[in-house]
């Protein structure tokens, strides 16, 4: 039988806090009412915007990476997960031509060429009409290797703002103005710290994406968009192999309000290798499950939920006797918080799983943000000494007190803030707790590490 093409494009804008979040989860939420489905994807490392663009189409977001997979793996990324849909959606970050250096590298500009995507540009409008014009020229004219879908008026307050602004940009560039996004009287997305609040802390966020999606359909042309974006075929499903049922193990999976931020490669590495995942609620569980064989404990925001983490005595001092016993625990930044001693929280101190003898506030700046790169110096359950590891900081959180000493931290950072004094990786029996954030398609030695300290646990339990 033969695979059905795709439709796909590339959201962009020409600066952070354009509105392409906006106009990408309701242009998700439009097209998921057609068709049989949109795939999303989000360009970065970004957790937030993922999950709210996965939750408008019903369906996990997957990352495209630049700067931390290779082209061979963003295009098998995208190809691979086209499976039963009808469109694919990808949401840019930043400008359309930001990047790392001068050259725009691993910006969202470059993405879209190596797919080979049209972009459809969303412009903020606010305060401007006839210089929209030149800025969609001007991004038109920078790179002539890209091709444009059209163009996303987001801000628009009155029907003469929308038509003076229309005019202009088919007046003086070549590109439709295939709909716009009027000024919204209120923020759709809550706020906080660099972005949006995630859609599992957010009550009305059903509401918001049905706002977004009915505003797409009542203002923006979505066959005229439809028309505009570039079939592409699937690549066929891959045959999964096949294990026999003493190669499974159980790995458990913090999944709440507290603890959101996972990738859904990683997620899907693990399975794919023979793990059983089983969510968990560290709000409301009294204990850790039984039968794990692992944990992994993402990151998130733990200091919205500390009042709860902390009150949930008996899943914490679960949690510590697991890991005294020798569960191989897997924490990342929010993660690594929950299993220190306490936060303090605008002078009150919440205790947490008291794993390591640290002590974490909140500051009012970002304390790391970007990319980071770190090597594996010393033994711990999951990694080799020695493997390179790309990944990404972003956290708000404080070392307030702390101990330790910094030459007992296993990953030295390259690029990156870390732990302390440019070192990361807390060490304690079989756990292993970061700041660094690891994107399994990019770093293949974190599935494959994971599992195998999981299979060595069931190996112990089933021997004792």
């Amino acid at each position: 039988m033969q695979q059905e093409t795709v439709k796909s494009v590339v959201l962009a804008g020409l600066s952070g806090g354009s509105g392409k979040s906006v106009v990408s989860v309701g242009l998700i939420g439009a097209l998921a009412k057609r068709g049989r489905g949109v795939v999303p994807f989000k360009k970065g490392p970004d957790y937030i915007d993922a999950g709210w663009l996965g939750k408008a189409a019903g369906r996990p977001c997957y990352n495209l990476d630049p700067y931390l997979m290779t082209p061979e793996t963003m295009v098998t990324t995208f190809q691979s997960h086209l499976q039963d849909c009808s469109f694919a959606v990808i949401e840019g970050n930043r400008g359309l031509y930001d990047g790392v250096s001068v050259a725009g590298e691993y910006s969202t500009a470059e993405l879209a060429l190596l797919l080979d995507l049209p972009v459809l540009l969303v412009v903020n409008c606010a305060k401007t009409t006839r210089t929209v014009a030149a800025l969609v020229l001007g991004c038109q004219a920078f790179d002539p290797r890209l091709r444009f879908a059209g163009v996303i008026l987001n801000q628009i307050a009155t029907a003469r703002h929308e038509s003076i602004v229309r005019q202009s940009v088919e007046r003086y560039t070549d590109l439709p103005v295939l709909g716009v996004m009027p000024r919204l009287h209120r923020d759709i997305f809550p706020m906080r710290h660099l972005g949006v609040t995630p859609h599992q802390e957010y009550a009305a966020a059903d509401e918001a994406v049905a706002a977004l999606a009915a505003a797409v359909e009542a203002h923006v042309d979505l066959d005229a968009a439809c028309a505009a974006m570039r079939p592409v075929l699937p690549l066929p499903p891959q045959p999964r192999p096949v294990r026999v049922r003493a190669d499974e193990v159980t790995i458990g999976v913090f999944r709440d309000a507290a603890f959101q931020f996972y990738y859904e490669e990683n997620l899907e590495g693990l399975r794919a290798a023979g793990a059983r995942l089983v969510p968990i609620d560290a709000l409301h569980s009294e204990t850790l499950p039984a039968d794990l064989d692992a944990l992994y404990i993402g990151g998130g925001f733990p200091e919205t939920s500390a009042g709860e983490l902390a009150a949930n005595t008996t899943f914490r001092a679960s949690v510590r006797a697991r890991i005294e016993a020798g569960l191989p625990v897997y924490a990342e930044c929010g993660g690594l918080i929950f299993l220190g001693r306490s936060i303090l929280l605008e002078g009150r101190e919440f205790p947490l799983a008291g794993v390591f003898p640290v002590t974490f506030s909140l500051a009012r700046k970002p304390q790391a943000h970007g990319y980071s790169i770190c090597t594996v110096e010393q033994a711990n359950s999951f990694y080799p000494v020695g493997t390179t590891i790309r990944g990404h900081e972003f956290r708000y959180s404080v070392v307030h007190d702390w101990q330790g000493d910094s030459g007992e931290l296993v990953l030295a950072m390259e690029r990156g803030t870390g732990f302390a004094d440019k070192r990361d990786g807390l060490v304690h029996k079989n756990v292993l707790a970061l700041y660094t954030h690891v994107l399994a398609s990019a770093t293949p030695e974190w599935a494959s590490g994971l599992l195998a300290a999981a299979r060595r646990h069931a190996a112990r339990r089933q021997a004792a």
